[in-house]
């Protein structure tokens, strides 16, 4: 097949797509399709190019990549480097050059990645693409209203309450909250502008933090406990994994950096456990009507009970990513994981 893999955009996760990207690429090109990996906001070009034989020209389109740094990307820098400095999210020639190919993969993550604006974009341009379509990305992405639907369908989820920058609440008092707590971004990733809150100094300074990326936010309970994730492909979960941050959250940097963090699958939990989580992540991808593959992350207390924190629609797919970890397990291959996915995606324009 001729697939374009999708990467990069406006989100704080821009560099962690990239990587996604280029290890899904070289995936593909090693089972034998002819693969671009592109830059959703860069394009390719800024002049109007004759792209009728474009994928006779994979390694001069695709976008060379680099390990992924230790901090958030300069999404102003990036703006400002866009040749045609154009308002277009899509940079020049991305909309025809993904007509052209058989599938896009999305290997983008975060805003305009996974919030199902570009999914929906897509289906009006009759583009096929991997993972979930623009409602039930919408939902997920959005960490607020997901809670409200596990909430009301008795998935078990930390309680916590939204803010807007123009209705902020600097007294802590009066959130009707408990220290500690957790401070962050409503809709954003890879726990970018995410703060653990033990004092109301520090209360202070993670409002400060997260509305630097958004302008509302999310402040839950702190649940004290050991950190899980589950992969549901076609409605069936995977081995959990469990993430063990050699110190301190699982923060960007840990998520990221090799030998930031001890992860662990099969995860070592009893059977009934891992039997309840298991289940919820399934009923999470039923409640939000999500597609062919995500991925749920669970906190797990000193007594066992369990908290869905969120819903991922479009896993990472970097060295250290989840997803992969868990479908090793069952002795699925990055390679054919790759495959599998856009086997499982293409069958809802069947």
């Amino acid at each position: 097949m001729d697939i374009v893999v999708l990467a990069g955009g406006l989100s704080t996760e821009r560099d962690v797509s990239f990587v996604t990207g280029n290890m899904v690429s070289k995936a593909l090109r090693k089972n034998g399709h002819r693969v671009i990996l592109l830059d959703v906001f860069m394009g390719y070009s800024d002049k109007k190019e004759d792209i009728s034989d474009i994928f006779e020209h994979t390694e001069e389109v695709s976008v060379q990549i680099e390990e992924i740094p230790t901090v958030a990307p300069d999404l102003a820098a990036v703006k400002a480097s866009r040749a045609d400095q154009s308002d277009n999210f899509f940079g020049p020639n991305v909309i025809e050059i993904c007509q052209k190919a058989d599938v896009v993969f999305m290997a983008l993550h975060g805003e305009n990645g996974e919030n199902g604006k570009i999914q929906a974009a897509f289906d009006l341009f009759g583009i096929r693409y991997t993972g979930t379509g623009y409602l039930g990305s919408a939902l997920a992405m959005d960490k607020n209203i997901a809670k409200q639907f596990f909430v009301a369908n008795g998935i078990p989820t930390p309680g916590g309450i939204r803010m807007k920058r123009d209705e902020q609440i600097r007294d802590f008092a009066k959130t009707g909250l408990n220290l500690p707590c957790v401070v962050k971004p409503c809709c954003g990733g890879s726990s970018i502008g995410v703060s653990i809150v033990r004092t109301i100094e520090e209360y202070e300074a993670a409002l400060e933090e997260a509305f630097r990326w958004e302008e509302e936010i999310l402040i839950e309970d702190y649940i004290e406990g050991r950190e899980f994730s589950v992969g549901v492909l076609e409605g069936k979960a995977l081995p959990i994994i469990e993430i063990a941050p050699v110190e301190g959250f699982y923060d960007y940097k840990n998520k990221y950096k090799a030998g930031s963090a001890v992860e662990t699958c099969p995860a070592q939990l009893s059977e009934a456990v891992t039997k309840q989580m298991q289940q919820y992540a399934v009923e999470v991808t039923k409640v939000l009507g999500l597609g062919a593959y995500s991925r749920m992350d669970f906190l797990l207390d000193s007594r066992e009970q369990m908290y869905c924190l969120e819903a991922n629609t479009l896993p990472g797919m970097t060295p250290t990513s989840l997803l992969p970890q868990e479908a090793q397990a069952v002795g699925v291959s990055f390679e054919q994981l790759c495959e599998k996915l856009i086997e499982l995606s293409l069958k809802k324009y069947a």
